[in-house]
């Protein structure tokens, strides 16, 4: 597993501890005993934080997206992916599609057998969004 991969991983188990627990005191990571590495731990931390910081945002676009399905009914683990890869997507920190192929496979590992589905299309959406608006912004730089 790549170091990115692994923190993106940290990351979303943070995310999922903070919502499950309404704040980010005491997070465990690491999986059956595994030593996670005091720089990957901080980064991954820092990640989860600022998804967290920005999940009014994230939860907004997809209850505007799939209204059936708005964050209170969705699976605490989808939920989490979803503010973790909205959070990647726009603050420029991956590549877009990047953040949308990992928490697909994210929802393969940790969610039900429906959820890369829905998470797949949710983020598609998204993702058409931020190109939308990178082509409007370059169109109106040329102008």
């Amino acid at each position: 597993m790549t170091r990115a991969r692994r923190i993106r991983r940290l990351a979303f188990q943070a995310l999922y501890q903070i919502d499950a627990r309404g704040g980010d005191e005491e997070i465990l990571l690491g999986e059956d005993g595994e030593r996670v590495d005091a720089r990957d731990r901080e980064e991954a931390l820092a990640l989860a934080r600022g998804a967290w910081a920005r999940r009014a945002e994230a939860d907004a676009e997809f209850s505007a997206l799939a209204p059936a399905w708005p964050v209170h009914r969705q699976a605490p683990v989808d939920r989490a992916i979803l503010r973790l890869a909205h959070f990647e997507m726009t603050s420029g920190r991956v590549n877009p599609k990047i953040a949308v192929n990992e928490a697909v496979e994210l929802a393969k590992a940790f969610s039900t057998e429906r959820s890369p589905a829905f998470i797949n299309g949710l983020l598609d959406k998204v993702l058409r969004r931020l190109r939308q608006e990178a082509a409007g912004a370059g169109s109106e730089e040329r102008a």
